[in-house]
């Protein structure tokens, strides 16, 4: 459970003001087929977080040792950093229409989502609780409870929502979990 949680929270918080929450607000506003471009996202991210949770379950499963431990330590703590730095969407990233909603949604999402730091998140949770399904689907419903609101409404709640307080958090949330992850490493805990 505590995968589930940790990880539903850590990507909710992350993806706040992220570059796919922008995609999902161009999606919506281009297509105007909330339910449609939901479904895409969805799709993606399971897809997506399904691969990087595996990747960082097996990484943890043949790379034992405090060493990996305080790697993995390590990249919370520069997550922390990273969350910080505001997001924008490039323009090489923004959506292309050619094969309507869904599967422009879907593709997008995926591509736009890997090596973007909710994806490394969800390596690194899946190396910290090497359960795959659990930190999918935590990372999963984290990314949908950040981006169903943005898509359904779009740039008022961006607006209205203080991104930097948002960021801030999420920096405080990932340096607690390097942090802990240290300080059990190196048996203080």
């Amino acid at each position: 459970m505590e995968a589930l949680f940790t990880s539903t929270l850590v990507v909710a918080l992350a993806e706040i003001g992220d570059k796919t929450q922008l995609l999902a607000v161009l999606l919506a506003v281009q297509f105007r087929k909330p339910l449609t471009i939901v479904t895409g996202i969805l799709a993606a991210t399971l897809a997506n977080h399904f691969l990087a949770a595996l990747v960082g379950s097996q990484a943890a499963t043949f790379l034992q040792g405090d060493w990996f431990r305080y790697l993995i330590a390590v990249s919370f703590i520069l997550m922390a950093a990273w969350t910080l730095i505001p997001d924008k969407l490039d323009e090489d990233e923004r959506p292309r229409v050619r094969n309507g909603a869904f599967l422009t949604t879907l593709i997008t999402f995926f591509l736009v989502e890997m090596g973007d730091k909710t994806q490394v998140a969800t390596i690194a949770l899946g190396a910290q609780f090497e359960q795959v399904m659990l930190v999918t689907l935590g990372t999963t419903l984290g990314m949908m409870l950040a981006n169903v609101p943005a898509v359904y409404f779009g740039e008022a709640l961006i607006r209205r929502v203080p991104l930097s307080l948002v960021r801030r958090l999420a920096a405080l949330l990932f340096l607690a979990i390097g942090l802990w992850l240290l300080a059990e490493t190196a048996g203080w805990l």
